[in-house]
């Protein structure tokens, strides 16, 4: 278990962001800002980072974990299955270097503008500790978050029937919109499942070996 230091402006984590890669459930150890609480979970050494809205859409409230507990989080669990980003669905599901977690954390009453806004400094620090390679923002609000930290997109307006499941390029970044699983078609889930399954079979990770470069024999790999 390790602690580090710095600031959010400069990319590096705060003094209270544990990294704890052991762990699956809310690895980075944040402290619960409200009851419930739907930390992050999954690997934080993830290839691929599901990102939802809050627990009052996509679920999570009573388990304490992303994406359970609603009929539509189950089809997006059971869909990442079928792609091979789960071993398994379930409460809480199988995770297969896949990592899940919301823009806003605490369930209960929707979140107001001022409640994204609180929370998005410490979804971001999270973002940038797993530095997953695939970003899979599930909804308008979490696509819109991303393109406009992540990519050049626009997000004045965003066509999820359009943009669902199709890759972007972004700063670091591949992203893979996800319409909101409550309004896919049984097209809308094949699609998901074909787009993410070619994902796999490509280089997705997208990055160069500068060892070469150095001394000795070590890689160095950066994107």
């Amino acid at each position: 278990m390790a602690e580090t230091g710095g600031v959010l402006g400069d990319g590096t984590l705060p003094s209270r962001v544990k990294n704890v890669t052991a762990r699956q459930h809310n690895p980075f150890g944040f402290d619960a800002p409200c009851e419930p609480f739907v930390p992050g979970y999954g690997d934080a050494n993830a290839h691929f980072h599901v990102i939802g809205d809050h627990p009052g859409i996509h679920g999570g409230a009573v388990s304490g974990v992303p994406f359970t507990g609603n009929a539509a989080s189950e089809r997006l669990q059971r869909a990442l299955v079928t792609a091979g980003l789960l071993r398994e669905a379930g409460d809480p599901p199988t995770v297969e270097k896949t990592y899940l977690s919301y823009l806003y954390m605490c369930g209960g009453d929707p979140p107001t503008e001022t409640d994204y806004d609180d929370f998005e400094p410490l979804f971001d620090t999270e973002l940038r500790a797993i530095t997953a390679h695939v970003l899979l923002p599930v909804g308008e609000r979490a696509t819109r978050h991303v393109f406009a930290n992540t990519t050049a997109e626009p997000t004045d307006s965003i066509d999820m029937d359009a943009r669902h499941a199709t890759e972007v390029v972004g700063s670091g970044w591949l992203v893979y919109p996800i319409k909101e699983p409550a309004e896919w078609t049984d097209d809308d889930e094949t699609a998901l499942v074909d787009a993410l399954t070619a994902l796999l079979e490509t280089d997705y990770r997208r990055e160069a070996d500068l060892g070469r470069f150095m001394p000795g024999e070590d890689p160095y790999l950066v994107r």
